[in-house]
C-alpha cells in the first residue's frame, strides 16, 4: 500500500509553544509548587494523559485549587481569569497561542471604542469563550451564513474569527455583513497554519483512494479536516486518535492512502500510524 502524508500536518506553532513552555517550567530547578492547567492544555487525550502522569493536573475552574502554578491553555481564557488568578495568589504561566492573543487584543481595543464584536466561530469552543471574555461576554457569535439573517443593522462592527474556521466561511459572512453596518473593521484572524493544513489536506484527498485523519474528536481543526475529506470522498474518510483505532479491514481495499493530522496530534503518533499503514 502506498501512503502519502499531507505536506502540512501535526503540531502547529501555538501547540508546540504551549507544550515546550510547560516542560520548560517542569524542569526549572527548585520548583516546589504543584502545576495545573485550566482545562486540557491542548485537545489531545494522549498528551493530556502524559502530562498528568508527570504531575500536571487539569482543572475546570480556579476554585478547584488554592495555591500553585496555573497554566493558561493554548486556546486562551477570558480576561477575568487572569484577575481571579492574581487575587488567589497563583503564579500564572501563559501559553495562549500568539494568534489567539492577537484576537483578544483586537476585540478588547475595539470593544472599548464602541464597536459591536462579531466572532465567526463555534460558541462552545474554549477559544471563542476566551475571546468573548475580552469584550465583557457581549460578542455576537455566528458559525453559519444563515445566522447573519438574524442580525439587525449595527452602526459599527469589528469582525474576527476563531483561528480554525474555514476561510471561505469567514469571507462569505464578512461580505454579507457589509450591508448591515455603516462601519465594519474586518480582521482575518484565521491561523496561517490552519489554512495550510486545510489546503494540503484538500489537495491530497483529491489524489488518493482514502484519507486517514489523525486527531482528537474534540479538536475543532481536526473536525474541519475530516469535513474536507468527507466533502471529496464521503465514504473513504476515517478519523482516528491512535494506531489502535485504525480500521485495518476497511483500509485493505485501497491502494493509495492519504494521511493528515490536526494541530494537536503528536509527531510520534503520526509516525506510528504511517508505519503501520505501509505494512498493510
Amino acid at each position: 500500500m502506498k501512503v502519502i502524508l499531507a505536506e502540512h500536518s501535526g503540531f502547529c506553532f501555538g501547540v508546540e509553544k504551549a507544550i515546550n513552555t510547560v516542560f520548560s517550567k517542569m524542569n526549572e530547578e527548585n520548583i516546589d509548587k504543584r502545576l495545573y492547567t485550566l482545562g486540557p492544555l491542548i485537545h489531545n487525550t494522549h498528551v493530556v494523559n502524559e502530562l498528568e502522569k508527570k504531575g500536571i493536573k487539569a482543572v475546570d475552574d480556579l476554585d478547584d485549587i488554592s495555591n500553585g502554578i496555573i497554566i493558561i491553555r493554548s486556546h486562551g481564557v477570558p480576561e477575568e481569569v487572569y484577575e481571579k488568578a492574581k487575587l488567589k495568589g497563583l503564579e500564572i504561566v501563559d501559553t495562549t497561542c500568539p494568534y489567539v492573543k492577537r484576537i483578544q487584543n483586537i476585540v478588547k481595543d475595539y470593544y472599548l471604542i464602541g464597536y459591536t464584536i462579531i466572532i465567526v466561530g463555534s460558541p462552545d469552543h474554549p477559544e471563542v469563550i476566551g475571546i468573548n471574555g475580552w469584550c465583557n461576554n457581549e460578542a455576537i457569535i455566528i458559525n453559519s451564513i444563515d445566522q447573519t439573517k438574524n442580525i439587525s443593522f449595527i452602526d459599527k462592527i469589528c469582525l474576527v474569527s476563531q483561528t480554525t474556521m474555514p476561510i471561505e466561511l469567514f469571507c462569505e459572512i464578512s461580505k454579507d455583513l457589509e450591508n448591515k453596518t455603516n462601519d465594519i473593521k474586518k480582521f482575518d484572524t484565521i491561523c496561517t497554519a490552519t489554512k495550510r493544513r486545510q489546503d494540503s489536506t484538500r489537495n491530497l484527498a483529491k489524489e488518493v483512494d482514502a484519507m486517514v485523519v489523525i486527531g482528537d474528536n474534540h479538536s475543532s481543526n481536526t473536525k474541519k479536516l475530516l469535513e474536507i475529506c468527507h466533502s471529496i470522498n464521503p465514504d473513504a474518510a476515517f478519523l482516528i486518535q491512535s494506531k489502535d483505532e485504525l480500521p485495518i479491514d476497511q483500509l485493505k481495499k485501497y491502494n493509495v492512502i492519504g494521511v493528515t493530522a490536526g494541530a494537536s496530534a503528536p509527531s510520534w503518533i503520526i509516525k506510528d500510524i504511517v508505519e503501520i499503514l505501509k505494512e498493510i
